[in-house]
């Protein structure tokens, strides 16, 4: 826990106030702090964080191209597809998962690189992963670096305010970050280029990754249905990329207490399972902070999860070797209690509505 309290970045206004409560910056200060984090100019400590906020940029044009030159329902419901499911449904499958979680195992390399490489490369797994354990460990709470109760802005600038893995960590404390990331093979720097670029991820390599994927993925798309399909899906993956930053915010009742009985179970912090993340990416929030570990979190029978199912597919097959399944678990640790405490307090209500009954027949 000590570790996770400092491996980020703090920003300039902190995580905690005087008292020990959530630091709620104002909105020019969230602002200030995101221009100030993208300047590579000032510090070329800020290059990963530039890069992610570019490659929005750089998929821009590709998002105005496919609306007003090949605009057409068909690419359209191609591109909501794209980017609604299958980006939001891969994010959820290797990113949160597998590097964040290791809730499953690939048999081998190449189902590892396939899985990684099924959509374009727009999130860096640094940024997304080692925050992620911090989310988990201080959920709602200071520290944590999308806490829905700094606001919208708190959450959406998140990535480059609050994500980035602390600069000034000892090389103890940066093998345990390289450890966190080990299982991903994502290649790391070592010490001493970290102290040069301040991340994970070296400049160069993740750079040249991110060409080749953008490269390999346009040209497919482009033989496939020619530039009409390749801008569509591209530009819808650049929709996607803006909205998912959206989502921890959403997913925590925008700050406010929004759990229902016997639909979130989890009470140890905000998180909520909303309908529309769960059927569309398997992001069934709150069973997902029940069980974080879990390779599925759609436990009841209408909570479609699409990442579990190719997670599953992919062990039929042979190309993951285990998982962890924590529906069985939900389901005697939390669902069978609540439904048998609900049938017992009905029972007393009988009880006491049939004393009332006849009290009043004996007056």
């Amino acid at each position: 826990m000590p570790f996770l309290n400092s491996v980020l970045e703090p920003p300039s206004y902190g995580w905690k106030d005087e008292f020990g409560n959530l630091e709620k910056p104002s909105s020019n200060q969230i602002l200030k702090e995101f221009f100030s984090r993208l300047n590579i100019f000032r510090n070329k400590k800020n290059w990963l964080s530039f890069m992610s906020w570019m490659m929005i940029v750089a998929l821009a044009p590709f998002l105005f191209l496919f609306i007003f030159k090949y605009f057409t329902f068909k690419l359209l419901i191609v591109a909501f597809v794209y980017s609604m499911i299958i980006m939001g449904t891969h994010g959820t499958i290797w990113h949160h998962r597998y590097c964040t979680h290791g809730a499953y195992k690939f048999r081998n390399k190449f189902w590892r690189f396939f899985t990684q490489n099924l959509t374009l490369k727009i999130i860096p797994e640094e940024i997304y992963a080692i925050s992620h354990h911090v989310h988990h460990a201080l959920s709602d709470q200071p520290g944590d670096p999308y806490n829905a109760s700094g606001g919208f802005l708190y959450c959406f600038l998140a990535d480059v305010n609050h994500q980035p893995i602390a600069r000034n960590m000892t090389e103890k404390d940066y093998g345990r970050c390289v450890g966190l990331m080990k299982h991903t093979g994502v290649k790391t720097n070592t010490y001493t280029q970290y102290k040069t670029w301040g991340t994970l991820a070296n400049p160069v390599q993740t750079i040249l990754s991110v060409f080749l994927s953008w490269g390999l993925w346009f040209a497919a798309f482009y033989l496939i249905g020619g530039p009409g399909l390749a801008c569509a899906i591209f530009g819808a993956a650049g929709f996607w990329a803006v909205g998912v930053r959206t989502f921890n915010y959403e997913g925590h009742g925008k700050g406010k207490d929004k759990r229902r009985d016997g639909v979130d179970f989890n009470r140890d912090d905000m998180s909520i399972n909303q309908v529309w993340p769960g059927y569309v990416a398997g992001e069934w929030h709150n069973n997902h902070h029940l069980y974080p570990n879990s390779a599925r979190s759609g436990f009841k029978p209408y909570q479609l999860d699409i990442a579990w199912c190719y997670i599953k597919f992919l062990s039929l097959i042979g190309a993951v070797s285990s998982y962890r399944d924590s529906k069985k678990q939900f389901y005697r640790e939390y669902y069978h209690a609540h439904k048998t405490g609900e049938a017992f307090g009905e029972g007393i209500e009988a009880c006491e509505m049939q004393d009332h009954v006849l009290e009043t027949e004996t007056v």
